[in-house]
């Protein structure tokens, strides 16, 4: 049995969960988010709790449910919080600069590389070695920050790449004659 989904969502003032056959729609002051659940799953709204449970409790219903309530929960932080990610650049020469719906990247090509935002996310730079995305939808924001460090992941033996804010780099020894 799956203990995520025996856990209760609280609802965080300001948001609204709205339940509609299996689209369950939520409304925070960031904006609004809406997802498709499975409709082997019952979400019940008690007030500000929000109970998740299979309606068929064998295993596999349970780990559905599982993945239902976190990615509910994921919706409702969200609408109310939002979601960011920072990445780093580490090199010489390496510059990032956001300039409206566009990222561009300096990561010693021989071109400039222009990465396009999708709607619902936004892009800072507080400085050049330094990109903040953020939005509303966790997967959305994992997956623009995991396309911005694979143009240069850090490589081994010096480091130098896109890295995300907390990543480690274990560096590689350099050949001996």
């Amino acid at each position: 049995m799956s203990r995520v989904a025996k856990k209760t969502i609280s609802l965080p003032k300001g948001v609204q969960l709205t339940v509609a056959d299996s689209l369950v729609t939520a409304k925070g002051a960031k904006g609004t988010l809406s997802i498709a659940i499975d409709p082997t799953i019952d979400v019940a709204i008690d007030g500000e709790q929000v109970n998740i449970a299979p309606r068929n409790p064998s295993a596999d219903g349970w780990m559905r449910a599982g993945t239902t309530r976190a990615n509910l929960n994921n919706l409702v932080t969200g609408v109310s919080a939002g979601f960011e990610r920072k990445l780093e650049l580490v090199g010489v020469g390496y510059r990032a600069q956001a300039q409206g719906r566009t990222v561009n990247l300096t990561l010693g090509f021989s071109h400039p590389v222009a990465y396009q935002l999708p709607e619902g996310i936004t892009a800072e730079t507080p400085t050049q070695t330094e990109i903040i995305i953020k939005g509303l939808d966790k997967q959305l924001v994992g997956l623009v920050a995991a396309n911005i460090r694979a143009f240069r992941p850090p490589e081994p033996y010096k480091g130098k790449g896109v890295r995300y804010a907390a990543e480690r780099v274990r560096q590689k020894e350099a050949k001996k004659k």
